[in-house]
């Protein structure tokens, strides 16, 4: 089982900017895609973007398209993800995952990841004025 830990979530006001990272504890295998969840409260988790880990093809949710990009560092075996024009409907407590169809759920094609992904543990960001 892979080992996650997000970092680099915050308080910022709407309009700005944070820069989320996900660490793995060793290295991906290829068959492993990477993907960002969020869950705010009293809501469901919902898919925000995935990373392939075989062409680096990428996938966003509609609510954050244009404004969060998504990228892979293989040698540090680190994702990250970078969030602009935040609003405060982005609010939440921000996940990464791994599993071979962790892009099939951002993309809306299967609604839940399986028991054998891998999760982290979150990281806070509140978008607030």
């Amino acid at each position: 089982q892979v080992q996650l830990v997000e970092s680099g979530g915050g308080l910022v006001q709407p309009g700005g900017s944070l820069r989320l990272s996900c660490a793995a504890s060793r290295f991906t295998p290829e068959r492993y895609n990477i993907g960002w969840f969020r869950q705010a409260p009293g809501k469901e988790r919902e898919g925000v973007s995935c990373i392939t880990s075989t062409d680096g093809a990428t996938e966003y949710a509609d609510s954050v398209k244009g404004r969060f990009t998504i990228s892979r560092d293989n040698a540090e075996n680190t994702v990250y993800l970078q969030m602009k024009s935040l609003k405060p409907e982005d609010t939440a407590v921000y996940y990464c995952a791994t599993d071979p169809l962790v892009c099939e759920v951002v993309a809306g094609r299967i609604p839940n990841l399986g028991p054998y992904a891998s999760w982290g543990q979150g990281t806070q960001v509140t978008v607030s004025s």
